[in-house]
């Protein structure tokens, strides 16, 4: 157990440990306990507009049941935070944000906000499961069926589980299919416990391998690919950035940000020499610094080292071969393709 954002969460479970917990949501499904993700809610008869004004994506498209990934940006185009909006009803949108930022978000939101009012952090309302696997389908119909199962990614409806309503979303941060699980803090032990016995191939997951699982993918985590200076063309999430959409805090500073090309950008790393690359270790080639580590990792699925890497433009192109400054040792890698991971038919 280590603190985290102000909780207490398992690293690792006893008896299993980061590889098995990865192997096992790739091959069966695991069990996550993500309810130190924060719930803001934007609600009122301009709840749509207002949204919109505040997130880079285009949420005016969204449908009763539908979600998307977005950003919250700073004036100048800098990453406040990345997030989930849910839209729940005609004027009630959900926005999920990552658990170290739910203050600051909150504050964000609402400063920049036409009736800061109609923004809530209700936080403390809701628990926070992730089911995520091939099994996930099979184990939520034993437990909790309903129209979530079968869905498509970037959908959220409601289910019944103990006499109670649940939202179920059919989003994650794994690359595997399944669901992520809204419910009171009330009833999260049982619906837990409940899961976990649906199946003996489940596995409860801890923060280790929920970090390789979503690196492997090439998924942006707060405060590595993300942050106040790394903006989302950088991040290379500019499939969540929608200029053409109602213009939103961030999006004049981003449309200049398109037009004259990002500087810097994220680039996929394989190590080719021993040694496994880790946050801010630097990047070099002939003797100067290019670029540094955001996140990297020994692949559980690949049995290598991989890494991503925020870089001067000019040497993100696939192919290249630099070098990363693991304790003062130069290690040779490559410039890859990412996802690292992907799945065999």
């Amino acid at each position: 157990m280590v603190p985290f954002a102000g909780w207490d969460m398992p690293v690792q479970y006893k008896g299993r440990g980061l590889v098995s917990e990865h192997l096992a949501t790739r091959e069966f499904c695991g069990l996550f306990d993500v309810s130190h993700m924060g719930e803001i809610f934007v609600t009122g008869d301009d709840a749509m507009a207002e949204v919109q004004r505040l997130v880079s994506n285009d949420v005016s498209k969204l449908a009763i049941g539908d979600a998307c990934y977005a950003l919250l940006c700073h004036p100048d185009g800098g990453t406040v935070d990345d997030l989930y909006v849910y839209r729940l009803g005609d004027d009630e949108f959900m926005l999920v944000v990552n658990a170290a930022n739910i203050e600051k978000d909150f504050a964000h939101l609402r400063a920049h906000a036409h009736q800061p009012q109609r923004i809530q952090d209700r936080s403390d309302d809701y628990a926070q499961l992730a089911l995520q696997g091939p099994l996930a389908s099979q184990i939520l119909q034993s437990v909790a069926p309903g129209p979530a199962i079968g869905l498509p990614r970037n959908y959220i409806h409601p289910h019944g589980f103990a006499g109670q309503q649940i939202l179920v979303a059919t989003t994650g941060y794994t690359g595997e299919a399944g669901f992520e699980i809204y419910c009171a803090p009330s009833l999260v032990a049982q619906l837990w416990d409940a899961l976990l016995a649906a199946d003996e191939r489940l596995s409860p997951v801890g923060l280790g391998a929920r970090d390789t699982l979503r690196l492997e993918m090439g998924y942006a985590l707060y405060g590595h690919e993300l942050r106040d200076d790394i903006n989302g063309y950088e991040a290379r999430v500019s499939w969540a950035i929608k200029l053409d959409s109602a213009p939103f805090v961030g999006s004049e500073a981003l449309a200049q940000i398109k037009a004259n090309k990002s500087k810097r950008r994220l680039a996929g790393l394989e190590m080719l020499d021993r040694g496994i690359p880790r946050a801010d270790y630097p990047i070099v080639i002939d003797g100067e610094q290019v670029g540094f580590i955001t996140s990297g990792t020994q692949s559980p699925n690949l049995k290598r080292p991989i890494a991503i890497a925020l870089v001067d433009r000019a040497f993100a192109k696939i192919g290249t071969e630099l070098s990363v400054d693991i304790r003062g040792r130069m290690r040779q890698a490559k410039v890859v393709k990412y996802p690292f991971y992907v799945k065999a038919d």
